[in-house]
């Protein structure tokens, strides 16, 4: 796949070039969800830093001789990344070591949750790994990371206004991070109006949630990873070694930075 290539010492360069399995206009899509009255887990995030961010961040784990190839052409900020969107992913590349690309949110759905359905508008959270249904998909080939500024969990603290997002970031700055995300090329009906496409697609890991998020939303937090010996053992170790990274972010590690929004634009 062509595209910008970014080796470890490279000058900054722009990318004119988007490619991917299923190209898609970023911001013609209306937004399939609609804050149903039951509380989700991180269905909503933002990413509003540019390539050139993404790339500098990734440049501390690339090594020797590798480099980073930017297949995304120009992308604006998104403030408000919803499921089935797209946005971008780093992964293994095909010509190069690795590919900042763009997929779209939502892993395939297991088979017994499709029975009667005519689409799949695919799973955004992963938790239950063991599962057969995602075992599949934990080889390197199909790990990526996924950049992020910050996420949103619908308010589960009493007396909250139904339906409200609570921000959280690493910090007011919305330095950026990644989610551990898997990935795959996948053929299914995701809109009757598309019909059948084969698209890129993506979904990240999620864990407990740690002190901060637990107030808001008990149940789970997406699996957030900062350093760069984490991003490498993410991408490169074996599953039951890279898996040891599905852990809640350490407590005093996240922010609320935005409350009742439904996107985090600053």
């Amino acid at each position: 796949m062509a595209g910008t290539r970014y080796p470890k010492t490279a000058s900054l360069r722009k990318s004119h070039t988007f490619q991917t399995i299923c190209v898609l206009p970023l911001f013609s899509i209306k937004s399939p969800f609609r804050f149903p009255s039951v509380r989700q887990m991180c269905n909503l995030y933002s990413q509003t830093k540019s390539q050139d961010a993404m790339r500098h961040l990734f440049n501390d784990m690339l090594g020797e001789n590798e480099e980073l190839v930017d297949s995304t052409g120009n992308l604006p900020p998104q403030p408000g990344i919803w499921p089935d969107y797209p946005a971008p992913i780093i992964r293994h590349g095909e010509s190069a070591a690795w590919q900042l690309a763009m997929a779209r949110w939502g892993m395939p759905t297991p088979a017994k949750f499709l029975e009667g359905k005519r689409t799949d508008k695919g799973v955004t959270n992963i938790r239950n790994v063991g599962s057969p249904h995602w075992r599949r998909w934990l080889g390197v080939e199909h790990r990526c990371l996924v950049p992020f500024t910050s996420f949103s969990e619908i308010d589960g603290r009493r007396g909250a206004p139904r339906n409200s997002p609570v921000w959280f970031a690493l910090d007011e700055d919305r330095p950026l991070a990644f989610f551990a995300g898997l990935r795959t090329e996948w053929t299914s009906v995701r809109k009757l109006k598309e019909g059948e496409v084969t698209a890129e697609i993506f979904g990240f890991l999620t864990c407990p949630p740690n002190a901060e998020v637990a107030p808001i939303h008990p149940k789970a937090m997406p699996v957030i990873l900062t350093q760069p010996e984490e991003w490498r053992h993410w991408l490169t170790a074996p599953a039951e070694e890279a898996l040891k990274l599905q852990r809640p972010l350490p407590d005093g590690r996240l922010k609320i930075v935005a409350e009742g929004v439904r996107e985090d634009a600053v």
